[in-house]
């Protein structure tokens, strides 16, 4: 099994339904939200390039049992779980993952020198205004998501990854404070 936690439109879900060979092998989505899964179903009917299939759940992935997992995949999901759930979460993926099975988490993280946290905001609102985002869109988007979207540290996400038992984990990409890990079981 390969599970999409957080899968929201179906981007990585489709992308690994697309590049995936091995036999056997099936894709779960979870979102939380129906008007996601929704979107996700149209993505994947549309694409005719796989006959991966893929099990799409309107679920809290919270809830969601992981079971017999070769890939999990965390797209910028944990950093929406309270503080107080992330390890138990990242416990069970290890728990529900085979052995040298991977789990690839992507979270926005935070910086403990200021110095640094306002380098990398700064950096990233100025892509975002190359990108075409007016000044009011790009504060509207922070309001929003303040006291919602939580980040930590880059120390913190690896200390929970050993905490729940990985025995490898990694930064593989970054782009200003947007990082992807990947930890092996």
């Amino acid at each position: 099994h390969c599970y999409d936690l957080g899968s929201s439109l179906g981007a990585v879900t489709l992308s690994m339904r697309q590049r995936i060979k091995q036999q056997n092998c099936d894709i779960i989505a979870v979102d939380n939200s129906s008007a996601m899964i929704d979107r996700s179903k149209q993505l994947l009917d549309s694409d005719h390039s796989s006959t991966i299939p893929v099990t799409m759940l309107c679920a809290d992935i919270q809830d969601v049992q992981i079971e017999n997992a070769s890939v999990v995949v965390l797209n910028f999901t944990l950093q929406f779980i309270p503080l107080a759930d992330r390890l138990a979460l990242i416990k069970r993926i290890y728990k529900g993952l085979r052995p040298d099975g991977i789990l690839i988490l992507s979270e926005k993280i935070a910086f403990d020198e200021s110095q640094r946290q306002v380098f990398h905001t700064d950096e990233h609102h100025n892509f975002k205004r190359a990108n075409g985002y007016s000044d009011l869109e790009i504060s509207q988007k922070r309001s929003a998501l303040e006291n919602v979207l939580i980040p930590e540290t880059m120390a913190a996400h690896q200390q929970r990854l050993t905490d729940a038992g990985f025995e490898f984990n990694d930064i593989w990409f970054q782009c200003f404070n947007f990082v992807s890990m990947v930890a092996v079981k």
